[in-house]
């Protein structure tokens, strides 16, 4: 009988060693990343909404338009992308992180403070992301909720939180960086979108971003597989192998949604339907297929790269 005792010990104490010994100090009392209650809390009211209240509240409404908001919302959002990718630079990548293995670094150094707060950051974007959904449904685009949608929803926070918490830089944050820089444009688009149909002519790039998060999942791929080599790497395999598996799983959904919207289907039938075939799913302000939906992305958080098709 000893034995069975003292596994569910072993398992405790796994469990607190994760949870509290490895978290990063310098993080603990910062908005939102010392206990996952909040978080959690934040993201069953999200689902909830969502997926039940939400629809159940607009069902006999008219649908929100929304198109300042939505203006305002995609603008908002390209500043702060922007931010991400200059941090993203300054705190690492520009001229001090190596590409081929970058561990964490957890001193106080004032570089790696940065970017632990690019970390940070990004979390904080991806709970303000939750508002993707929630304009969905007051605009009853129910149809545009699609389960890919809300889990990369949902993962993504948890992601942030997850990095913020333990690995606040080094490898993965190279994602996030690439990530950012194709939200700058991806939200510019999704703006532009929102201001009318006034503005489609000017909109004859869209299926170019598609393309973009094709090139983004293989530099990801080959980013996070190689660390995997190099056995003296500091940085925590298993988190780059999840980010490996990751992006070749989007780089396939991409690819294949890009096929079937642009290759297999006739040329005139894209132009009739572009609207409604969103480049990845964010469609903010503006359409949505339910295909794509994803942020995905390696994430400054921890990469744990968004799992839908929503690029952001």
């Amino acid at each position: 009988m000893e034995p069975l005792m003292e596994e569910p010990s072993t398992m405790f104490d796994r469990f607190v060693n994760f949870w509290i010994k490895n978290q990063d100090p310098r993080s603990v009392n910062w908005f939102l990343s010392g206990s996952p209650v909040p978080l959690a809390t934040i993201l069953v009211s999200y689902l909830y909404f969502c997926l039940y209240a939400g629809p159940k509240w607009m069902k006999n409404r008219k649908p929100f338009e929304l198109k300042n908001v939505l203006i305002v919302y995609n603008a908002i959002q390209v500043v702060f992308s922007a931010i991400l990718v200059y941090e993203g630079l300054e705190g690492g990548w520009r001229k001090h992180y190596n590409f081929t293995c970058e561990p964490v670094d957890y001193s106080d150094n004032p570089r790696a403070v940065r970017m632990l707060s690019a970390v940070w950051f990004y979390y904080m974007c991806k709970l303000i992301e939750l508002l993707d959904t929630v304009f969905f449904v007051m605009r009853k685009k129910q149809n545009q909720v699609t389960f890919l949608h809300v889990y990369h929803h949902t993962m993504m926070p948890f992601a942030g939180f997850i990095g913020t918490k333990y690995v606040g830089g080094g490898q993965t944050t190279l994602l996030g960086l690439i990530n950012s820089f194709i939200h700058v444009i991806m939200y510019a688009y999704y703006m532009l979108a929102a201001m009318g149909p006034h503005m489609q002519k000017y909109l004859w790039w869209k299926r170019y971003l598609t393309v973009m998060q094709m090139v983004q999942f293989g530099i990801v791929f080959i980013h996070t597989i190689q660390v995997q080599f190099y056995p003296s790497c500091q940085y925590p395999k298993g988190i780059a192998a999840l980010l490996s598996l990751n992006a070749a799983l989007f780089f396939y959904m991409f690819a294949s949604f890009y096929y079937h919207a642009y290759v297999k289907k006739p040329k005139s039938k894209v132009m009739a339907n572009g609207d409604k075939q969103a480049l990845n799913g964010h469609a903010n302000g503006h359409t949505s297929n339910g295909y794509t939906n994803g942020h995905t992305n390696g994430v400054y958080a921890n990469g744990s790269a968004e799992k839908s098709l929503k690029v952001q």
